[in-house]
């Protein structure tokens, strides 16, 4: 799947408010760019630093909301106009206006037990895209519901024995019994850093196993997760809009 990264900032969510000033000279700012990134906020300060996936450093100098402080390591999807060139400092590289973001449910890889392999569900789920940037296996998904919440993880089953040398990780869906009334759709990060531990090689072969809709069984998705270089392989920067839901 390589027509990836295709998320914008939801339109119909509950107010996001971010902690920066707010000028209205910069309230219609016209060019701006929608991407994935990752929050550097170590100390919860009002302004921060967001890092795309390709080691590019923003830095929020102003934006649309007041009030909200996103957590250090936290996925975003920002929709953001560059202000000013800061590559000349070699601190970072933009100062930008933060026009709206959606808080991407950001995790890590979950080692299921025997005691908790029921309650991480295995409903089936639609892929729409699958991607690894930046140390992160991001997923575009989507279910049928109605107004239950859902949970969503990457899992590693160590009671399931592979022998292709690859690692092999499971993509869970619970959807709580909801009923399934309307089609909905969230994007979920997992963190694969735990992965690096002990690697002999800095290219791991993943296998993503995911139970799909109307099928008989189990699907892979094979995904290559380079971490010896500082930038990875980027998906292009498409993403279209899409209704929030309740999922976690």
């Amino acid at each position: 799947m390589k027509t990836i990264h295709r998320l914008l900032v939801m339109v119909a969510i509950l107010p996001f408010f971010m902690a920066c000033d707010m000028h209205e000279e910069n309230m219609h700012i016209p060019d701006y760019t929608v991407d994935i990134a990752t929050v550097q906020n170590p100390d919860s300060g009002a302004n921060f630093f967001f890092k795309l996936d390709d080691n590019k450093l923003m830095f929020v100098q102003d934006c649309n909301f007041v009030g909200y402080t996103p957590k250090d390591g936290q996925r975003i999807i920002a929709t953001y106009s560059i202000l000013s060139d800061k590559r000349a400092t070699h601190l970072y590289d933009y100062d930008v206006f933060l026009n709206d973001v959606y808080t991407v449910l950001t995790k890590g890889i979950f080692n299921v037990t025997k005691a908790t392999q029921d309650s991480i569900g295995n409903d089936s789920v639609t892929i729409n895209d699958m991607w690894i940037g930046s140390d992160y296996l991001n997923v575009d998904f989507s279910y049928p519901g109605y107004n239950k919440t859902h949970y969503i993880n990457l899992v590693n089953d160590t009671s399931k024995v592979f022998t292709d040398s690859k690692i092999h990780l499971f993509f869970r869906h619970n959807s709580n019994s909801d009923t399934p009334v309307y089609f909905k759709r969230g994007i979920a990060s997992f963190n694969l850093k735990s992965l690096q531990t002990g690697a002999a090689s800095k290219i791991l072969n993943l296998v993503i196993h995911v139970n799909l809709p109307n099928q008989a069984a189990e699907k892979t998705l094979n995904l290559s997760y380079d971490f010896s270089s500082a930038l990875p392989a980027l998906a292009p920067a498409k993403y279209p809009k899409f209704i929030p839901q309740a999922y976690n």
